[in-house]
């Protein structure tokens, strides 16, 4: 059994702190990234972001480096704190929308909900208000999110492809005009040459990311990453191998989509029947 590590001297902050002992593993060892990436099976430059503390790493990579140091546990252990540090979602989806803004293709699948790229104000204020927020803040965050839809235009918008479960489509919001307005922006942006909207009907049955909210981002600097999200937080993944299993699973629901033309139709069909409801 390894001897028990002292903490003395160490940071309290559960990120720094597992920053500090991934640094401190590898130093005793005096142990090059390169040769920790090959020993391991990873990309080296993923220790180098997870030892700065730009990112978490996933918990694959994290068992592999307790298996590697003989830490059993340990470092695992580290990460499940880190990851549950209520500062780092906002960290994390700070990160996430740096990569947004600079990513040169998107593509993306919605569980429940539009994307923010595609809300308009009305959709954003219910969101945003069934999720608790109100007031000033509520005012903030809307129009933080209608501005990022600038991103979708001007010549050098990057291309962006949203699948929507039909679930999205048969959840409409309360007020009907507002509801109206969303799906004819919904038709109006899906008429844009770089911007592909698919459906998954229901009639698919389960599916590879039926519980899985995803956008992918790839950028100029570097291979794609994801950002997964539930109601309540949201996870930057960036170690290859798992972007490629959500890009696999990604590929599996598109095959299994509505054709952009049949998704349009089946917008334009869900305009009309809410148009023909009759008002209270």
């Amino acid at each position: 059994m390894p001897a028990r590590r002292a903490v003395t001297g160490r940071s309290q902050e559960p990120r720094k702190r597992f920053a500090e002992e991934l640094r401190s593993l590898r130093a005793e060892r005096d142990l090059p990234l390169r040769k920790l990436g090959e020993a391991v099976g990873w990309d080296w430059s993923l220790f180098s972001k997870m030892e700065n503390g730009e990112t978490l790493g996933g918990p694959e990579v994290v068992q592999a480096l307790d298996q590697y140091y003989g830490t059993p546990g340990l470092l695992l252990t580290l990460w499940e704190l880190a990851m549950g540090d209520p500062t780092q979602f906002k960290e994390r989806y700070q990160r996430y929308m740096r990569l947004e803004s600079e990513a040169v293709s998107l593509w993306h699948y919605a569980v429940g909900a539009l994307p923010g790229l595609l809300q308009t104000k009305r959709y954003a204020q219910a969101l945003l208000s069934a999720g608790g927020m109100n007031g000033k803040e509520l005012t903030t965050q809307v129009e933080a999110r209608i501005g990022r839809r600038e991103l979708l235009s001007g010549k050098n918008a990057p291309p962006f492809r949203s699948i929507l479960s039909e679930t999205v489509l048969r959840t409409p919001l309360t007020d009907t005009d507002a509801w109206r307005e969303q799906l004819e922006y919904l038709l109006k942006m899906s008429e844009q040459r770089k911007i592909t909207i698919q459906v998954v009907p229901h009639s698919v049955g389960p599916h590879a990311l039926t519980n899985t909210h995803v956008m992918f981002m790839r950028t100029t600097t570097g291979p794609a990453v994801a950002w997964v999200e539930t109601g309540y937080s949201g996870e930057l993944v960036e170690e290859a191998a798992a972007v490629e299993r959500l890009q696999l699973r990604y590929d599996l629901v598109r095959d299994l989509s509505l054709s952009p033309a049949g998704s349009r139709k089946f917008i334009m069909d869900m305009l009309e029947a809410t148009s023909c409801e009759p008002s209270i």
